[in-house]
């Protein structure tokens, strides 16, 4: 019964990607006519095709860096998020220790650690996936804890009615509530896992998609910087509806009540 509509869904969001693909390059295109046709300021649409096809072979190896980093950051960012979270909402005197030092992690600007992150750990593949880790940690841990800490009140009495033990109560009632909570955390996450990654490179590396529009941009490459960044949008897409249908497929208790979902 839920199998029809998913496939008559299909080719309208098929259809709405197309339409904004679209309308986004032709707004494109009208902004390259209006700046006066500078493409050392703004490349075209075409000429920016032209340079991912040409130099395919350049990106393609930055790209698969960039590709690597933010996929490991995503999953060490998750594993900590999620544990970071179990233990808040399990103990009492971690809740209070742990907190405020959550909080403060996200007052300091990512932009000021990355140099650090960069010192300690050097300019390889650990300080990138460290700068995309903690992207991702905060959304994860305060989605997931949020989740565990609203449990519906009836399903905790009935449990402590029928004895359930502690363990059993968050295996059986707390965790299953909280998933989509947590999977709201982990497409936020998704979505800014790329920017972790992007300004590690940025701060000091010698691979990835971040570096390579680097150097474009110095040596006027404009072109090749804009078919890097399509490259980098093309996959956070392409991760974003791979996790979001993972997580659609892993939870069906949670229903779609938007009409066309």
């Amino acid at each position: 019964m839920t199998a029809r509509p998913c496939r008559r869904g299909l080719p309208l969001r098929l259809a709405g990607i197309a339409l904004s693909l679209g309308a986004l390059i032709g707004l494109w295109h009208l902004a390259f006519v209006l700046a006066g046709a500078r493409p050392y300021l703004l490349p075209s649409p075409w000429q920016t095709a032209q340079a991912l096809i040409g130099r395919w072979p350049t990106i393609l190896p930055h790209a698969g860096t960039t590709a690597l980093e933010i996929v490991l950051g995503l999953g060490l960012g998750t594993l900590l998020g999620a544990l970071s979270a179990l233990t808040i909402a399990l103990s009492p005197l971690m809740r209070r220790m742990l907190l405020p030092l959550l909080v403060i992690s996200q007052a300091i600007p990512v932009f000021a650690i990355a140099p650090l992150l960069v010192l300690w750990l050097g300019y390889g593949l650990a300080s990138k996936v460290a700068m995309a880790t903690l992207v991702i940690y905060f959304p994860v841990t305060t989605a997931f804890l949020d989740g565990l800490r609203r449990t519906e009140p009836g399903w905790l009495d009935l449990a402590r009615t029928m004895g359930a033990s502690p363990l059993s109560t968050l295996l059986r009632i707390r965790l299953p509530a909280a998933l989509p909570a947590l999977a709201s955390g982990l497409r936020v996450a998704t979505a800014v896992a790329p920017i972790g990654a992007v300004v590690g490179e940025w701060v000091g590396s010698s691979a990835g998609l971040g570096y390579l529009m680097l150097h474009a941009n110095a040596r006027m490459q404009i072109d090749l910087m804009f078919a890097a960044l399509f490259v980098l949008t093309v996959f956070s897409l392409g991760l974003y509806a791979l996790v979001d249908r993972t997580l659609r497929a892993a939870l069906p208790w949670q229903r779609e009540t938007l009409d066309g979902d």
